[in-house]
């Protein structure tokens, strides 16, 4: 399993909107990507436009080739991207003991 971790940051004032869209955007779009497992997404205390999404992968691909490189992504940006102050930072990350 491969955990993705996206850091964003979106406009003030746009919380309740952007947890919105990225509800609608996993249910109706990365939840039909192959491999996708579950998401969780964590809101900032001391900074309320900072956001982590977490994504549960099966494998590195999965999210790389499947996902980023297939017509889905573009229907995720299409919901997301408009809350987006800057490009969010992506890394991914694997257990390291079990």
């Amino acid at each position: 399993m491969i955990l993705e971790v996206a850091d964003i940051r979106i406009a003030p004032g746009q919380q309740a909107a952007f947890e919105a869209a990225i509800a609608r955007g996993v249910a109706e779009v990365i939840s039909r990507s192959p491999g996708f497992l579950r998401h969780q997404l964590q809101r900032g205390i001391e900074a309320p436009e900072r956001y982590l999404l977490l994504i549960d992968w099966a494998t590195l691909e999965n999210h790389t080739v499947d996902f980023r490189g297939g017509p889905l992504f573009g229907q995720w940006r299409a919901i997301v991207g408009p809350f987006f102050a800057e490009p969010p930072k992506v890394e991914h990350f694997q257990l390291a003991t079990p």
